[in-house]
């Protein structure tokens, strides 16, 4: 209630999953090292917990989005071992991380079984815990077509708002304005 009289109607909740701790950074990890899509990080309570801040926002008016790490996972994500295929490879085969980014291994969103589980993550966020939509982490690095796809998807549950991080870099996306068309709103 006291946000609410604050004249905020959406909450935007950064990243709320498992730390990965294997090439973790410092002692405490970073939120945008996600281990399991679809679990509550300890820290902040468990699943029922989160669905009831979800259910007390909406009963004030409010609509809830959550951080969404698509562009990768953490190095113990259960992926990593179970679908080896679905990251980024460099030529001798080893998954690849981006910039200094050593706690996280790149996705590969050429594999359609990679964008299907991602889907399917996301969705669990809409139907289990009814929130209102996703604040999609640089998203500019996951392409434009999977953001459209997984827009269409979640659509069918409910509205939700979609929010991009953004760059407007033509050498990452000659067309960056295509995010835009059909996946986000801002």
């Amino acid at each position: 209630p006291r946000i609410k009289e604050l004249g905020a109607d959406i909450l935007w909740i950064m990243p709320i999953n498992p730390i990965g701790i294997k090439n973790r950074k410092g002692t405490l990890g970073s939120y945008y090292s996600v281990k399991n899509y679809t679990a509550i990080n300890p820290e902040f309570g468990n699943l029922d917990d989160f669905k009831a801040m979800v259910k007390e926002a909406h009963n004030n008016g409010q609509k809830v989005i959550i951080d969404w790490v698509a562009n990768h996972t953490s190095w113990d994500h259960a992926w990593i071992t179970d679908h080896a295929d679905w990251y980024e490879k460099d030529s001798t085969g080893k998954i690849i991380t981006q910039y200094d980014w050593s706690d996280v291994a790149k996705l590969n969103y050429s594999n359609t079984e990679l964008r299907k589980a991602m889907i399917e993550s996301m969705k669990f966020w809409v139907k289990e815990c009814d929130i209102d939509g996703f604040r999609c982490d640089v998203a500019f690095l996951v392409p434009a077509d999977f953001w459209t796809e997984a827009r269409t998807e979640l659509e069918t549950i409910k509205p939700v708002f979609m929010l991009a991080e953004m760059e407007t870099q033509t050498d990452i996306n000659p067309n960056p304005k295509e995010y835009y068309t059909n996946a986000f709103n801002a």
